[in-house]
C-alpha cells in the first residue's frame, strides 16, 4: 500500500480532472488519489469513473484512485473533513490537500512530501508568499486581495504564517487525529485558515515550502463574496473562541 493520499475535491471539472489524475499517477514517487465530486452538473464524477477502471484494474504498481460522490454542493471544508477521516481509515500516513484546476503543479507534490516524511515537520503548506509573490494569471486586485488577507490572519491570531489561505497542504496522521474534524466550522476558504491555527495551537511543526501557484486556464472559480466574508469575519470568532478551549493531546 501506498503511504500518500491526494484529496481533490470537485464540482464541474470536466476540463481538468482526467488530466489532473494522469499527472499525479504518473508520478515518480507514487501518490494515490480521492476524488470528492459534489455531483457536479458538468459530469465530472462520471469521467473519474471511467478512469477508475483503467487504473485500479490495469495499473502495475499498485496506484490507487478512489471516488466519493456527494449528493451536492456542500462546500470545500465539508470535502476535505470527509477525505480525512477516508485517509485515516484507510491508513495512510501523509495526506494532501490538492485542487483540481492545476494552480497547484502536481510535481510540487514532492515537496511537500519531503518537508513531512524527510525534513520532519508535521504540515507543509505549499506558500504563494513565503518567497516575495509567486502567483502567475491573476489580476493585480486578487494578488493584493490575497496577500493582504493573509497579512490580516497573522495580524489576527498571531500564526507565524506567511500564506494562512493556501489550500496546497500535506498533513502527517498524527495532526489529523488529533484535531477533533468534527468540531472544524468553516466551509469555505477560512476551513483553511482553521486548519492551520488548529495545528499551529497543538504545536506541531509547520514548513511553508515555496511554490508557484498559477490560476486555472479551464473552468470555472469557486470565489465567491460569501466564502471571503467567512474568511474576514471567521478569523475573529476563531480566535476568540481559542481563548476558551486546551489545545493539548489526548
Amino acid at each position: 500500500m501506498n503511504d500518500s493520499l491526494v484529496i481533490i475535491p470537485t464540482y464541474n471539472e470536466k476540463e481538468n480532472i482526467e488530466d489532473i489524475i494522469n499527472v499525479i499517477l504518473s508520478l515518480e514517487k507514487p501518490y494515490d488519489v480521492l476524488i470528492i465530486d459534489d455531483n457536479s452538473p458538468d459530469g465530472t464524477g462520471e469521467i473519474v469513473r471511467r478512469i477508475m477502471e483503467r487504473v485500479n484494474h490495469h495499473n502495475v504498481d499498485d496506484r490507487k484512485l478512489y471516488l466519493i460522490e456527494r449528493e451536492g454542493k456542500l462546500g470545500l471544508g465539508t470535502a476535505y473533513i470527509e477525505g480525512f477521516k477516508f485517509a485515516l481509515d484507510k491508513g495512510y500516513d501523509f495526506i494532501f490537500e490538492m485542487d483540481a484546476d492545476f494552480s497547484h503543479n502536481p510535481v510540487d507534490l514532492h515537496k511537500l512530501y519531503k518537508a513531512c516524511a524527510n525534513d520532519g515537520h508535521d504540515v507543509a503548506i505549499g506558500s504563494r508568499y513565503i518567497e516575495g509573490v509567486n502567483v502567475v494569471n491573476w489580476p493585480m486586485g486578487r494578488v493584493l486581495l490575497s496577500y493582504f488577507a493573509s497579512a490580516y490572519v497573522r495580524f489576527i491570531t498571531g500564526m507565524p504564517i506567511t500564506d494562512s489561505t493556501a489550500g496546497f497542504k500535506c498533513y502527517r496522521r498524527k495532526v489529523l487525529e488529533t484535531i477533533d474534524l468534527d468540531d472544524v466550522k468553516f466551509v469555505g476558504y477560512a476551513f483553511q485558515i482553521e486548519m492551520k491555527f488548529a495545528a499551529w495551537k497543538y504545536g506541531f511543526k509547520i514548513k511553508e515550502v515555496p511554490i508557484i501557484f498559477t490560476d486555472r486556464t479551464r473552468g470555472q472559480s469557486k470565489m465567491s463574496i460569501n466564502i471571503f466574508r467567512e474568511a474576514v469575519f471567521g478569523v475573529i470568532q476563531m480566535k476568540v473562541s481559542s481563548f476558551f478551549r486546551k489545545y493539548q493531546f489526548n
